[in-house]
């Protein structure tokens, strides 16, 4: 099952989603993990931590679902 994280905008940054999400602490974190641990958006492996997500876009990352949640 998806965590659901809302963001309060329409788009989000990769790097800071994974911050938001608790799964880094920090943007250098970011940039290490993205090295090292494979990160499919939307079943897509992505390198980028400036990725633009939007509401809905779902990120897998060390066995953890993110499902973004735009603003109603």
């Amino acid at each position: 099952m998806a965590s659901e994280i809302p963001i309060t905008g329409d788009t989000i940054r990769l790097g800071q989603l994974l911050k938001l999400a608790g799964v880094v602490g920090s943007g250098s974190e970011v940039k290490d993990l993205l090295a090292s641990e494979p990160v499919l958006v939307n079943g897509e492996p992505e390198d980028r931590r400036g990725r633009q997500l939007h509401s809905g876009d779902i990120v897998r990352v060390d066995g953890e679902e993110l499902r973004i949640l735009g603003p109603a």
